[in-house]
Protein backbone atom coordinates (compact mmCIF):
# COMPACT_ATOMS: atom_id res chain seq x y z
CA UNK A 1 0.00 0.00 0.00
CA UNK A 2 1.38 3.42 -1.00
CA UNK A 3 1.67 6.34 1.81
CA UNK A 4 1.59 9.76 1.36
CA UNK A 5 4.99 11.16 1.86
CA UNK A 6 4.62 14.33 3.73
CA UNK A 7 7.38 16.90 4.30
CA UNK A 8 6.87 19.26 7.48
CA UNK A 9 9.05 22.74 7.17
CA UNK A 10 10.06 25.56 9.66
CA UNK A 11 13.20 27.27 10.00
CA UNK A 12 15.39 25.20 12.46
CA UNK A 13 13.96 21.94 12.41
CA UNK A 14 13.26 21.99 16.53
CA UNK A 15 9.80 22.10 17.71
CA UNK A 16 7.61 23.10 15.04
CA UNK A 17 8.30 20.35 12.22
CA UNK A 18 9.26 17.55 14.21
CA UNK A 19 5.98 17.90 16.35
CA UNK A 20 4.01 17.56 13.34
CA UNK A 21 6.24 14.81 11.52
CA UNK A 22 5.84 12.58 14.61
CA UNK A 23 1.89 13.00 14.82
CA UNK A 24 2.13 11.14 11.77
CA UNK A 25 5.02 8.58 13.12
CA UNK A 26 2.23 5.52 13.09
CA UNK A 27 -0.51 6.27 10.81
CA UNK A 28 -1.03 4.09 7.86
CA UNK A 29 -2.09 6.54 5.06
CA UNK A 30 1.19 8.57 5.55
CA UNK A 31 5.24 9.00 6.46
CA UNK A 32 6.39 11.93 7.10
CA UNK A 33 9.59 14.00 7.66
CA UNK A 34 10.76 17.47 8.54
CA UNK A 35 13.23 19.81 8.18
CA UNK A 36 14.26 23.79 8.15
CA UNK A 37 15.11 26.28 6.03
CA UNK A 38 17.77 27.93 8.41
CA UNK A 39 21.43 27.42 7.92
CA UNK A 40 21.34 26.23 11.64
CA UNK A 41 18.65 23.53 10.98
CA UNK A 42 18.85 20.20 12.92
CA UNK A 43 17.76 18.46 9.58
CA UNK A 44 18.44 21.19 6.45
CA UNK A 45 16.30 21.09 3.33
CA UNK A 46 17.68 19.98 0.57
CA UNK A 47 16.54 18.87 -3.03
CA UNK A 48 16.10 15.41 -2.11
CA UNK A 49 13.58 16.03 0.02
CA UNK A 50 11.23 18.36 -1.87
CA UNK A 51 11.79 15.74 -4.34
CA UNK A 52 10.65 12.77 -1.91
CA UNK A 53 7.51 14.53 -0.46
CA UNK A 54 4.19 14.26 -2.22
CA UNK A 55 2.83 17.84 -0.20
CA UNK A 56 4.90 20.30 1.55
CA UNK A 57 3.89 21.61 4.66
CA UNK A 58 5.34 24.84 5.99
CA UNK A 59 4.60 26.76 8.89
CA UNK A 60 4.80 30.23 7.51
CA UNK A 61 4.73 32.28 4.60
CA UNK A 62 8.47 32.90 4.59
CA UNK A 63 8.80 29.81 4.35
CA UNK A 64 7.29 29.11 1.74
CA UNK A 65 8.94 32.05 -0.05
CA UNK A 66 12.22 30.63 0.86
CA UNK A 67 11.41 27.53 -1.20
CA UNK A 68 10.34 29.07 -3.58
CA UNK A 69 13.24 31.52 -4.31
CA UNK A 70 16.01 28.36 -3.64
CA UNK A 71 13.71 25.54 -5.51
CA UNK A 72 11.63 27.14 -7.75
CA UNK A 73 12.60 24.09 -10.35
CA UNK A 74 11.00 21.64 -7.62
CA UNK A 75 8.55 23.16 -6.20
CA UNK A 76 6.50 23.53 -9.35
CA UNK A 77 4.40 20.72 -9.63
CA UNK A 78 4.14 20.37 -5.16
CA UNK A 79 0.89 21.20 -3.11
CA UNK A 80 2.74 23.62 -0.67
CA UNK A 81 0.01 24.80 2.13
CA UNK A 82 1.12 27.55 4.80
CA UNK A 83 -0.18 26.46 8.08
CA UNK A 84 0.21 30.00 9.56
CA UNK A 85 1.76 28.67 13.06
CA UNK A 86 4.05 30.87 14.78
CA UNK A 87 7.58 30.00 16.79
CA UNK A 88 5.54 30.40 20.14
CA UNK A 89 5.83 26.60 21.03
CA UNK A 90 8.63 23.67 22.58
CA UNK A 91 8.31 20.31 20.66
CA UNK A 92 5.37 18.31 21.46
CA UNK A 93 3.69 21.42 22.95
CA UNK A 94 -0.21 19.92 23.62
CA UNK A 95 -1.18 23.51 22.19
CA UNK A 96 0.72 23.02 19.38
CA UNK A 97 -0.45 19.44 18.44
CA UNK A 98 -4.31 20.49 18.98
CA UNK A 99 -3.15 23.45 16.21
CA UNK A 100 -1.47 21.11 14.06
CA UNK A 101 -4.14 18.36 14.29
CA UNK A 102 -7.18 21.05 13.55
CA UNK A 103 -5.36 22.85 10.87
CA UNK A 104 -4.37 19.33 8.89
CA UNK A 105 -7.73 18.29 9.37
CA UNK A 106 -8.50 20.40 6.21
CA UNK A 107 -6.15 18.71 4.16
CA UNK A 108 -5.32 15.17 5.58
CA UNK A 109 -8.61 14.29 6.85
Amino acid sequence: MYREQLLFVCSRNQWRSPTAAALFADRDRYVAKSAGTSDSARIKITPGLINWADRIFVMEKRHAAILKRNYPDLITDKSIVVLHISDDYQYMDPELIEILESRLAEYLG
